[in-house]
C-alpha cells in the first residue's frame, strides 16, 4: 500500500512540473504583455517631464476659472439608496466650485423609501429632480439611465436650456469640489470625459476593500494613461464620467432614441468603444491644481506625493465583505469579458485589439493568479517537509536541473518583482508607503477575489446560456443609511402650535384659491408673518428672526453687490465671526449660497425673515428708482413709521417679489426659475423681460402677475392711508 502511495505521489509530482511548465510559459507571456505598458508609461513621463514641461507650463485651476459656466446634468441612478442620495446633493451643494447644473436621481415604482428619501432632498434642493422609472426595480443601470436621459429631455424643454455635458456618478460618490469646472472647460471638444477615481483606504486588515485601493491606483495612475496615449480610447469607470452633448445624441440616434444598451451590465464600458467608432473624442483628464482644498484625495500619508494627490478625481466606499466584492466584480466580468466579446467583437485595428485582449484576457489570468498561488503553497510544503523531516522519503527536485525552466522562473520572477514594484509606487504615490507596503500581500488576495469573481459570472453564463440575459446584481453600498425623514405640512404644524383650529384650517384648504396656503392664511389675517417663518423655518432646517429692513447696517449694504442682492432675493443683515448672514423670505439653496460664499470669498449662510421684511429691504436698499410710483409711496410712507409693528405686519402681507408672485401662481415651476436665474443679471435686465426671452412666460403671463403685484401695492397704500 506505501508503494502504490508513493508511486501515485510521483505521477502528481510528474504532473506538477509539467503544470509549472504550463504556468511559466503563460505567465511569461502576460508579464510582458504587462512589461508593455509598463515601459511606455515610464518612457512617455520621462519624456513628458524633460520634453514638453520644460517648453511649457503646467495648467491649474486658473485655466478653469477662466471658462463661462455651461448647464451640466448629474444623473444618479438610485435603487434602495435611502439617505445616500441626500448626503451626495448635501455635500455635492457645499463643495462643487459650480452653480450651473442639475441633478437627475432614478428611482422605482417599487423603492417608496428611496423616492421618499429624494422628495425631501428636493425640497430642500431646488436642482435635484426625482426621476420614476417606467419599470419596476431592479431593472439594469442601463434601463434606469435611459429614463434618466428622457427626463432631462423633458427638462431642457420645458427650461428652455441645452445641457453642454451629461455626467455619470452614483449616489455614494465624494464629487471634487472642481470636477464640473474641469468638464465645462473641457466641453464641447471631448466627447467623453472621465476622471481618476480612487477608492477610500481602509484599515489595514480589511483586504477586500483594501485591494480595490491598489488596482484603481495602478489602473487609473498608468493603465488608461498608456491606452488613451497608444489609440486614444478612454473606458468609463461609470463614476466621474462626462458626455458631451454630440456623443448622447449620436447614442440616442443608433439605439432609436436608446442611449444605453439595457442589456449590458457594462453600459459604460461598451459606449467609450461605440463613441471610439464614431470619431469622437476621449481624455482621461488627470488634472492638477495648486489647492489642496480643491482636490478631494486630500491624503496625508507618509509617502504621498504632494502634486499627484491634488488630482480632480472621484472618491467612494467599495466593498468590504467577500460576498458584495465577488458580486461586483463578477458583473465587470460577465460585462467586459463574455457580452463584450460577443456585442463588441474584435476591430480592425491591431492596436484597440491588443486593449481589447488586456480588458478581457482575464478570463485566463485569474485563473493562473489562484493556481499559481496554490502552486507555490504546495512547493513551499515540500520544501517545509525535506527540511523538517530528513527521513521523508526524497523525490528529485521540481525547480533543479532543467535549465529552461530554471531560465522561465527566473524571468518570471523578474517579472514578479517588477509588478510588486509597479503596484507599490502607484499605491504610495496617492495613498501613502503603509498601504504601498500592504499591497504586496494583498496582491494574493486579490487573485482569490477575481477568481472567485470570474467563477461566479462564468457559472451565471452557463445556467443563462446567453451572457446578454444575466440580471443587473447591484452592489450593496456601504453608506450608513439615515432614518426616513418627515414633513409635517404647514396647516398642520400651525394648528399643533395653536396658530389656528383644525376647523378653520379645513375651511381654507377646501375653498378655492390661488395662492399657497401660508400666504392664504396670513391674508386672511388668520395668522401671523411670524408663526409662518417659524413653521417654514422648520420644514427647511433654518433659523428664523424678526426684521425691521430700515434698520440695517449701511456697511454690510455696502459690501454685498447688488446683483447679488436682487438675484437670490437675500439681505445682508448680521455678521457671526467670518460668516456674513443673509436673510431670505423662502429657503436660499445651499448651491446659492455655494456661488454666494465664492464670489464674496466669505462663508455665509441664511436665515428666514417674516413674509415681506426682504422684499421692503431690497427695495429699500439696492432698488428704489425702479418701482412704481404707488410703491415708492408705500415705501417712502412706511420708512418714516417702520417702528409700528401692527401696521408693519399688515403692509409686509401685501408684498410679494415677482418670481415669488409667479410661482404661487403655478405659472413657473421652482426648478425651472431656479435654472433661469443662473444667468440672470439684474443690472442689465428685469426678471419678467429675462424670463420672456428665455421662453419660459408669456408676455401675458408676465402682465397678469405684474397686476396682481400691483393691487397687492394698492392694498398696501390703502393700509397706509386708512392708518
Amino acid at each position: 500500500m506505501t508503494f502504490l502511495l508513493v508511486d501515485g505521489f510521483t505521477y502528481v509530482l510528474y504532473g506538477l512540473k509539467w503544470l509549472i511548465y504550463l504556468l511559466a510559459w503563460l505567465m511569461l507571456l502576460l508579464g510582458l504583455d504587462d512589461l508593455v505598458i509598463d515601459v511606455t508609461y515610464w518612457v512617455r513621463l520621462v519624456r513628458r517631464r524633460f520634453g514638453v514641461y520644460r517648453r511649457q507650463k503646467r495648467a491649474d485651476e486658473d485655466l478653469l476659472f477662466q471658462a463661462p459656466e455651461q448647464p451640466l446634468a448629474i444623473m444618479v441612478p438610485a435603487w434602495h439608496e435611502v439617505g445616500v442620495v441626500g448626503l451626495m446633493a448635501r455635500l455635492a451643494a457645499s463643495t462643487l466650485d459650480y452653480e450651473n447644473y442639475q441633478i437627475f436621481v432614478g428611482t422605482y415604482p417599487n423603492d417608496p423609501e428611496t423616492q421618499a428619501d429624494v422628495d425631501d432632498v428636493c425640497l430642500h434642493f431646488p436642482n435635484v429632480h426625482k426621476v420614476v422609472c417606467a419599470r419596476p426595480g431592479p431593472t439594469s443601470k442601463a434601463d434606469c439611465l435611459n429614463n434618466v436621459i428622457d427626463a432631462i429631455l423633458r427638462f431642457e424643454a420645458n427650461a428652455r436650456v441645452q445641457f453642454a455635458g451629461f455626467i455619470l456618478h452614483d449616489a455614494e460618490d465624494v464629487v471634487s469640489p472642481m470636477e464640473l469646472r474641469l468638464f465645462n472647460y473641457l466641453l464641447p471638444r471631448k466627447d467623453l470625459i472621465q476622471v481618476p477615481v480612487y477608492p477610500y483606504a481602509p484599515e489595514w486588515n480589511h483586504f477586500t476593500a483594501g485591494h480595490y485601493v491598489d488596482e484603481f491606483a495602478e489602473y487609473h495612475g498608468k493603465d488608461v494613461v498608456v491606452r488613451e496615449a497608444l489609440i486614444g480610447q478612454v473606458p468609463s469607470a461609470g463614476v466621474g464620467t462626462c458626455f458631451s452633448r454630440r456623443a448622447i445624441t449620436v447614442l440616442l440616434e443608433q439605439g432609436d432614441g436608446i442611449a444605453f444598451d439595457v442589456q449590458s451590465l457594462t453600459e459604460d464600458y461598451d459606449i467609450g468603444f461605440r463613441l471610439k467608432r464614431q470619431g469622437m473624442a476621449g481624455i482621461f483628464a488627470r488634472f492638477h491644481v495648486r489647492d489642496p482644498d480643491l482636490a478631494s484625495l486630500s491624503e496625508h500619508r507618509f509617502g504621498v506625493s504632494a502634486y499627484s494627490s491634488r488630482v480632480i478625481c472621484v472618491r467612494e466606499h467599495f466593498p468590504r465583505s467577500l460576498q458584495h466584492a465577488i458580486r461586483q466584480k463578477s458583473r465587470w466580468i460577465t460585462g467586459i469579458v463574455f457580452q463584450g466579446t460577443r456585442t463588441l467583437g474584435w476591430s480592425r485595428d491591431w492596436r484597440l485589439n491588443y486593449f481589447l485582449w488586456r480588458d478581457r484576457r482575464g478570463a485566463i489570468a485569474n485563473l493562473l493568479g489562484l493556481l499559481v498561488n496554490l502552486l507555490f503553497v504546495v512547493l513551499l510544503g515540500l520544501w517545509l517537509t525535506g527540511l523538517f523531516w530528513p527521513t521523508a522519503w526524497h523525490f528529485p527536485p521540481l525547480l533543479e536541473d532543467d535549465p529552461l525552466l530554471r531560465a522561465l522562473l527566473i524571468a518570471n520572477g523578474v517579472l514578479l518583482a517588477n509588478r510588486l514594484f509597479q503596484r507599490f509606487y502607484f499605491v504610495t504615490l496617492f495613498y501613502g508607503l503603509g498601504q504601498g507596503l500592504l499591497s504586496a500581500p494583498r496582491m494574493m488576495w486579490s487573485n482569490l477575489v477575481n477568481f472567485l469573481a470570474n467563477l461566479r459570472a462564468l457559472r451565471q453564463v452557463i445556467q443563462m446560456g446567453d451572457s446578454r440575459r444575466v440580471a443587473w446584481d447591484k452592489t450593496t453600498h456601504e453608506f450608513p443609511a439615515l432614518a426616513d425623514p418627515r414633513r409635517t405640512p404647514i396647516g398642520l404644524r400651525l394648528v399643533e402650535l395653536g396658530a389656528l383650529d383644525q376647523e378653520t384650517l379645513d375651511e381654507v384648504i377646501i375653498a378655492p384659491r390661488q395662492r399657497r396656503l401660508g400666504r392664504e392664511l396670513l391674508l386672511r389675517g388668520l395668522i401671523d408673518s411670524h408663526q409662518l417663518a417659524q413653521v417654514l423655518a422648520e420644514q427647511a432646517d433654518l433659523d428664523w428672526a424678526p426684521l425691521d429692513p430700515f434698520e440695517l447696517d449701511p456697511r454690510l449694504i455696502e459690501t454685498f453687490p447688488l446683483r447679488l442682492a436682487l438675484r437670490y432675493s437675500v439681505l445682508p443683515v448680521a455678521q457671526e465671526g467670518a460668516t456674513l448672514v443673509l436673510a431670505s423670505e423662502r429657503a436660499t439653496s445651499e448651491v446659492s449660497l455655494g456661488a454666494i460664499a465664492r464670489q464674496l470669498k466669505r462663508p455665509v449662510r441664511c436665515r428666514l425673515a417674516p413674509q415681506g421684511r426682504v422684499t421692503l429691504g431690497l427695495r429699500h436698499w439696492y432698488g428704489g428708482t425702479n418701482l412704481s410710483e404707488q410703491a415708492q409711496m408705500v415705501l417712502h410712507t412706511l420708512a418714516s413709521r417702520h417702528r409700528d409693528g401692527e401696521l408693519m405686519e399688515k403692509v409686509c402681507r401685501h408684498q410679494v417679489l415677482l418670481g415669488d408672485l409667479i410661482q404661487e401662481r403655478g405659472l413657473l415651476p421652482a426648478p425651472l426659475l431656479g435654472q433661469a436665474l443662473i444667468d440672470f443679471d439684474p443690472t442689465r435686465d428685469s426678471l419678467g423681460e429675462h424670463l420672456i426671452e428665455r421662453g419660459l412666460i408669456s408676455r401675458e403671463t408676465l402682465e397678469e402677475a405684474l397686476r396682481e403685484q400691483q393691487a397687492e401695492q394698492r392694498a398696501a397704500y390703502d393700509l397706509l392711508r386708512a392708518a
